[in-house]
């Protein structure tokens, strides 16, 4: 039996962790990390493989990536992309998988999940970038939790003023184009890069490594 996101997604012990972490975060007061947020990177990477012509099984691994690349904050939000890949092994090694067992697909999701937050270098491979750019790319203002008098710091400003997120993939051009909406009444374009400048440099690493440029649009204008 092969690993596939159908089984992923409904797995009891999967689901229970992912809740799990997004209560831990509730109460240190981030921003929501449900099954919403694994559905979205999910989706988003398999998405951008699928228009850059990767296989269908590497679409459906960059799916199974994105859906457990936050699991390990449950343990805690610093290294949680290291704990994260420690419980996907614990987790999907478990699974009644036979000879698939240590076959290639349980690495790449592996090296996926462990490598999503390493700003410095380049993601390893393509389905990691993908990764990177499906979860680096959900700023959506729905996951802010709470109300504007919550707003607690400049990040929960600028989640908060997210009030779109969408990302066009050109194979032709070999592009890859953040296109966000921001509400400049909530916080200020140079806001949004004083937080999120090494997230926007990540995404250009990641898209490097699908062979695109990546561009950033900001309310209708180009940044990058």
């Amino acid at each position: 039996m092969l690993l596939n996101f159908d089984t992923i997604k409904k797995n009891k012990e999967i689901l229970t962790y992912i809740k799990y972490s997004d209560y831990m975060f509730e109460k240190m007061g981030y921003k929501e990390h449900n099954v919403e947020h694994a559905l979205f990177t999910a989706e988003r990477a398999a998405f951008i493989l699928k228009k850059l012509k990767y296989t269908k099984r590497v679409q459906e691994l960059a799916k199974i990536s994105g859906f457990l690349h936050d699991i390990g904050n449950l343990v805690s939000k610093k290294n949680h992309a290291q704990s994260s890949a420690m419980i996907v092994t614990h987790i999907l090694s478990s699974l009644d998988i036979k000879e698939e067992r240590y076959n290639s697909d349980l690495f790449e999701i592996f090296g996926a999940v462990g490598s999503h937050e390493e700003k410095q270098m380049l993601p390893p491979t393509a389905i990691a970038a993908a990764v990177v750019l499906g979860d680096k790319s959900d700023v959506r203002c729905q996951r802010l939790r709470g109300t504007k008098k919550e707003y607690k710091d400049v990040h929960s400003k600028v989640i908060a003023a997210c009030k779109n997120t969408e990302i066009k993939v050109s194979y032709a051009k070999k592009e890859i184009a953040l296109n966000l909406e921001i509400d400049t009444d909530i916080c200020s374009i140079m806001e949004y890069f004083e937080i999120f400048t090494t997230r926007t440099v990540y995404c250009s690493k990641a898209a490097k490594v699908l062979g695109c440029n990546f561009l950033l649009f900001i309310n209708g204008y180009r940044f990058l």
